[in-house]
């Protein structure tokens, strides 16, 4: 019997073996870890978007918009209560810059911020070591010392009039014990800034304390006994090792401070309403005054808008420099 042989066919070299199959082939496919991560993000938008919205939107409208608008109106002469108002453009910071008013209102604004916050800064700190101390009654002294900076501004300046009156009040009846004349703290200059200076003093200093006392309990103890055991005594372990961690409470003292002194007006107003002779006039209070009381809206909100503009340099200029020399453990 003959057999014919078939001839083959040659065999690709590529190709897959006889009697396997042929391998699929799959589109790629987008990892499942990214498409995880992606989705964790637009949650976590969303949430932020819930939960930061509302602040947003109250920020917008209550504190940007009006910013805005009182651009605006500082570039017209409107008064308060005139159904029509004419476009001045930079004439009402002109006649600002130029008025013969405006050098005393910034030398008292300028007074008044150096030593409200310098005064605060420095008594601030001396009390919180004090009350850091191991001392009976320690919880109510802290008590007592807060207490002033949640009183109203008013009821203060209001409850310190009595105090300062030259002829009934008590800080008359003290400086009589040792033989001093009560000052004329109403009329006579510089007496009625050094009034509003201490009175706001006395309010704020609790609040600078408190903050200065968190710092100085979160100064770990160990850095003190080493210094200690070095030979250090306590006003160099003060100078060297306690205020440079408290450079962060500090700077953020400052900042509130600062800006909390430039714009103070509720005590003034109690107190002298910026008198005598405009001797306790702030730019804050001026902004008052012109606005209310002269009905200058235009002219007050060009006031405003340099206020405005020196709060944000005095924080961009924190926030550049001062930052820098903050040491944070």
């Amino acid at each position: 019997m003959t057999t014919i042989a078939t001839p083959r066919a040659p065999e690709d070299p590529g190709a897959p073996p006889a009697g396997s199959a042929a391998p699929e082939r799959t589109a790629p496919q987008r990892p499942r870890r990214s498409r995880l991560a992606a989705g964790r993000r637009r949650t976590a938008l969303l949430w932020a978007l819930l939960l930061a919205g509302p602040n947003i939107a109250l920020l917008l409208v209550f504190v940007y918009r009006p910013l805005v608008e009182s651009l605006y109106l500082s570039t017209l002469q409107w008064n308060l209560g005139s159904p029509t108002a004419r476009f001045v453009g930079l004439g009402n910071y002109v006649e600002w810059f130029t008025a013969p008013t405006t050098g005393r209102v910034v030398t008292t604004t300028l007074v008044f911020t150096v030593a409200t916050v310098g005064g605060a800064m420095v008594l601030g700190l001396g009390l919180a070591l004090l009350l850091n101390r191991r001392l009976r009654g320690r919880g109510v002294a802290r008590t007592v010392a807060f207490a002033p900076y949640v009183l109203g501004g008013f009821a203060v300046g209001i409850l310190w009039l009595f105090m300062f009156d030259p002829r009934y009040g008590l800080i008359q009846e003290v400086l009589g014990w040792v033989g001093i004349a009560s000052p004329e703290w109403y009329t006579s200059r510089p007496w009625p800034l050094v009034m509003v200076i201490v009175v706001y003093l006395w309010k704020n200093l609790g609040y600078v304390a408190l903050i200065y006392l968190a710092g100085l309990q979160a100064v770990p103890q160990d850095l003190k006994d080493a210094a200690a055991i070095d030979g250090a005594s306590a006003a160099r372990t003060l100078r060297s090792v306690v205020l440079p961690l408290l450079t962060p409470t500090t700077f953020f003292l400052l900042v509130t401070m600062l800006l909390s002194s430039l714009q103070s007006f509720d005590t003034i107003k109690a107190m002298t309403q910026g008198g005598p002779l405009g001797s306790t006039t702030t730019l804050m209070y001026s902004i008052y005054v012109e606005s209310f009381v002269n009905g200058r809206a235009g002219y007050a909100s060009a006031v405003a808008t340099v206020l405005f503009l020196v709060l944000l340099a005095v924080t961009a200029v924190q926030l550049r420099f001062v930052q820098q020399k903050v040491h944070y453990a």
